[in-house]
């Protein structure tokens, strides 16, 4: 098996008695079947939860007594039309008092916020953008709950916010933020309606992080 003379021959048996060694270790080594991959991800993976029934509504969770219409956008060849708020809608029992709009820039955010005597109406007019919710009311359902609403282009609608919610308002898209609200109580300019607490603030368990605002 091994031809050659002086160190060639050496060289060779070295190799030959490392292959023989290798060869009997794995002999005396229990065979183990090779790992079922197929088994070990299903056995850990977690079931993915409804998100939408069955109509398309959403199955996120809100606070207690916070409602939204779905709005539709017109098109023709002219340009849009997009209805905000109509109380022939039945949507809301209070009525259309008083009406504002604001905006947030890119990367910032507005809240905590709370009021005690009048709830908010937010319809999104541009951008994207994700309201946190935090129910402090004891005798409400979602009483200590956090939740999250999204107002987008592709789903135009107007949603209320309750009194005694604390809620923090992020512009998530790029640009410009514009919401018009139309709140169930006019602003007083000499006492207003609101409370703040700092984005960063210990009193609610919910972290916002990489915004700047108050």
């Amino acid at each position: 098996l091994c031809q050659g003379v002086g160190w060639a021959k050496r060289a060779c048996r070295y190799k030959l008695i490392v292959c023989l060694s290798h060869q009997k270790t794995r002999r005396n080594q229990p065979w183990r079947p090779p790992p079922d991959i197929k088994h070990s991800t299903l056995s850990t993976a977690l079931d993915d939860p409804a998100t939408v029934k069955s109509d398309g509504t959403s199955l996120a969770k809100v606070p207690h007594g916070s409602t939204s219409h779905p709005s539709k956008t017109h098109v023709d060849d002219r340009g849009t039309v997009t209805e905000l708020f109509d109380t022939r809608w039945g949507w809301h029992p209070a009525p259309i008092d008083f009406v504002y709009t604001y905006t947030i820039r890119e990367g910032r955010a507005k809240g905590w916020g709370l009021h005690r005597e009048h709830e908010d109406r937010y319809f999104l007019i541009h951008g994207r953008m994700q309201i946190v919710c935090y129910d402090i009311r004891p005798d409400s359902p979602t009483f200590e709950q956090i939740s999250h609403i999204y107002l987008s282009p592709e789903n135009p609608r107007i949603v209320s916010i309750p009194t005694y919610v604390w809620h923090a308002n992020l512009n998530i898209g790029d640009g410009e933020v514009r919401v018009v609200n139309f709140p169930t109580k006019p602003y007083e300019h000499a006492n207003p309606d609101k409370l703040r607490l700092p984005l960063d603030t210990p009193e609610i368990p919910y972290s916002i992080s990489g915004v700047m605002g108050w």
